[in-house]
């Protein structure tokens, strides 16, 4: 059993579940509680006392409470962020609505990009101008300025964005008119673009800025109320949040770039994703997340998390590379390259006026959540389609917490897709089951195979609440002889935000020819971002040496309007090392898009991530579990057309232990359910990962 010692929290709040885990002494404690859409922070103090309950420990023994939470990316995605004004350059009034002229649907006539987040109406114009070389070529007309700043408070705006041309340069106009707000109204909340992007192209600059500054109050004001609640309760310990980069941040700094956080909790998961890669040995995994709301995946290759200096959200696929843009708002923000579709447990499945079946990205959510959790959902689910399949046991979801109504679930799936396409129900059921893997599936080959990678190379990573359950059919349909499930897989995310570290990401922009490179100037800022980044961590108590410093460069193809991420080889800049970047960067170019070129190569910017290391490793060898177990039993399962109703073995987790299986096989957890297809092998590993194996006959089960 466990000792009594010092605990860690970590918290997940998604759009369905919030998800809680408490971490002492190598033993993982885990609860899931429905989320609170209307206010999430109640949502995180019911789960905390739930926790805590669960795991028998005091709130004296919180050592550490870490937060990863879907409030900044719910507003954008419901529209429900801050009434937003904009003042920028005379000429560019219209930079947000041209934006990059990207389209990710060429063919359809239907399209329609996103409506920007500031109309048209609530953006004014100022005579200034600062050319590319940082240099004042038209003062900043302070009468215009005046008369923008009370047209923009006449309409009511709660919060201002600032955005002129090369002020990443020179931000003096910026700086002017930010102590012209102040001034004014003091009160209102503001984003100057320099100090939200201080990166050249005005379009990623200004949207950035929009988006932090459409999030900024809802953001705020939440993780007030969090922090307020929380030493209500008596928690007065260090909370930290998940950022989007997969480091911790303060909430003091996560309020004023809240940008930094919109995916935290999909980041929490690749980071954990990371660590048990680690402790497996492994090299080349898909850290593959559904939840109830959304699907996520990213890629660890040759042990590494791919990152991204940019990203959309708000998109039908939000993804993080160039090659599929256009579809969401851009947030030019240091981020894990993840691909995320709105295809989770509770996405709606219906028919469109085509009548074709469709899956999400509309969810049902926590309320009124899936037919079956019978609180008033009365539209089709994929979690509603998985209980007529017999895959998700309708008394024990949560651990029997939860009983689901399988009988309406049914009748919701025959009534709106079995009769009108005049099928079984069954058959409907597996339709819409297919149909969310299809939509999954482009989330996955969009971090593979349209950036140059083979998911055959891969193995699948699959937790969340609803990941284990389709991800063996997801490696089928892509040739993926490998699945792996973690322990705990339906609370991973949890897990994961305690296996990262506070971390800091700063930017320079550099852009320059390789070939005619000043080396002292571009040493001269790398000690600048290093002096930065050494500073902020000194300040929260980190001595320098427990300073990770990263250093990153941009670099592209002249003529390329976009960039690659490489690290850089050395501390600094030596004519040697110019030549190995420029060598890197064709590698990479040649992986990611099939070819390199003769074409000079150019920097663009140079970045620095500044990482706080513990005293020791943040998490121990080994996960212990107690995991409840699982009477073992049989059920019938239908698994398509070809195979039909099976009668299905049911297990638990530690019934692996022992021997493998050959699928049909369920095993059925408290927070998620694994379903093993027919002629599939499934066993346990050293970590006491459910390990699967497609296509093959046998696997060596792992013996205590």
């Amino acid at each position: 059993m466990k000792q009594k010692a010092p605990c860690r929290i970590g918290i997940d709040i998604g759009g369905t579940f919030t998800d809680v885990v408490c971490l002492q002494s190598g033993w993982l404690t885990t609860k899931k509680v429905s989320s609170t859409p209307a206010d999430f922070s109640i949502g995180t103090i019911e789960g905390l006392k739930q926790i805590i309950a669960k795991a028998g420990v005091g709130v004296s023994d919180i050592v550490e409470l870490v937060y990863g939470a879907t409030i900044a990316t719910n507003a954008i995605l419901e529209k429900k962020g801050a009434k937003v004004g904009l003042v920028t350059t005379k000429g560019f009034r219209d930079v947000l609505e041209i934006g990059r002229l990207r389209m990710p649907k060429l063919y359809d006539l239907e399209w329609r990009k996103p409506e920007p987040l500031v109309p048209r109406q609530r953006i004014s114009e100022v005579t200034e101008r600062v050319n590319s070389a940082g240099e004042v070529v038209v003062p900043l007309n302070v009468e215009e300025a005046q008369a923008a700043l009370d047209r923009l408070l006449s309409l009511g705006v709660e919060s201002i964005v600032v955005c002129f041309i090369n002020s990443c340069i020179n931000p003096v106009h910026e700086q002017e008119m930010g102590k012209l707000i102040s001034s004014r109204a003091p009160n209102l909340s503001m984003d100057l673009s320099h100090q939200v992007l201080p990166e050249m192209r005005e379009f990623e600059r200004m949207g950035s800025a929009v988006v932090n500054a459409y999030i900024k109050p809802v953001a705020s004001s939440y993780l007030e109320a969090v922090e307020k609640k929380l030493k209500s309760f008596g928690v007065d310990v260090p909370l930290l949040i998940m950022q989007s980069g997969g480091g911790l941040t303060s909430p003091s700094l996560a309020r004023e770039r809240p940008i930094t956080m919109i995916e935290s909790g999909p980041a929490a998961g690749v980071m954990g994703s990371a660590y048990v890669v680690k402790q497996t040995g492994r090299q080349n995994i898909i850290s593959f997340d559904m939840g109830g709301t959304t699907a996520k995946a990213s890629t660890i290759e040759g042990g590494e998390v791919s990152y991204i200096p940019e990203y959309e959200v708000g998109g039908e696929l939000s993804v993080g590379h160039h090659m599929n843009k256009g579809s969401g708002y851009l947030l030019r923000v240091p981020s894990i390259e993840l691909a995320e579709v709105g295809s989770g447990g509770g996405s709606i499945a219906w028919i469109d006026t085509g009548g074709a079946l469709r899956v999400g990205p509309q969810s049902a959510g926590a309320s009124p959540g899936p037919v079956c959790y019978d609180i008033g959902g009365t539209d089709p689910t994929i979690t509603d389609a998985n209980v007529v399949l017999g895959y998700l046991n309708p008394d024990y979801l949560v651990g029997g917490e939860l009983a689901l109504n399988a009988s309406k679930a049914r009748r919701a799936i025959e009534e709106t897709i079995a009769r009108p396409f005049g099928i079984k129900v069954e058959e409907a059921a597996y339709h819409v089951h297919c149909i969310a893997n299809a939509t999954m599936i482009r989330a996955i080959r969009a971090v593979t195979s349209e950036k140059g990678r083979d998911p055959c190379d891969f193995a699948l990573f699959a937790f969340g609440g609803s990941g284990p359950v389709h991800a063996a059919g997801i490696a089928q349909e892509l040739n993926i002889g490998e699945v792996l499930i973690p322990p705990e897989a339906g609370v991973f995310g949890s897990l994961g935000l305690l296996s990262t570290n506070v971390e800091h990401c700063y930017i320079k922009t550099h852009c320059c020819d390789t070939a005619n490179l000043v080396i002292e100037e571009v040493n001269r800022k790398l000690q600048e971002l290093n002096a930065e980044g050494s500073n902020d961590l000194r300040r929260e108590g980190y001595p320098p040496e427990r300073m990770e410093l990263l250093r990153f460069v941009d670099m592209r193809y002249e003529g390329q309007n976009f960039e690659l991420t490489i690290p850089l080889v050395a501390e600094e800049f030596t004519l040697q090392v110019v030549g190995q970047m420029k060598e890197a960067f064709a590698q990479e170019h040649e992986r990611t898009f099939g070819y390199r070129s003769d074409e000079n190569v150019w920097v663009v910017n140079l970045r620095l991530v500044a990482r706080g290391l513990p005293l020791e490793s943040r998490m121990p060898p080994k996960i212990l579990t107690h995991g409840k177990q699982v009477s073992a039993h049989r059920r019938q399962a239908y698994f398509g057309p070809q195979n039909g109703w099976l009668d299905t073995p049911v297990i638990s987790r530690d019934a692996l232990k022992t021997d493998s299986r050959v699928g049909p096989v369920i095993v059925e957890e408290y927070n998620t359910t694994t379903v093993v297809p027919p002629g599939a092998v499934v066993a346990l590993d050293s970590w006491d990962n459910i390990i699967i194996k497609v296509g093959v006959d046998s696997i060596r089960p792992y013996r205590h």
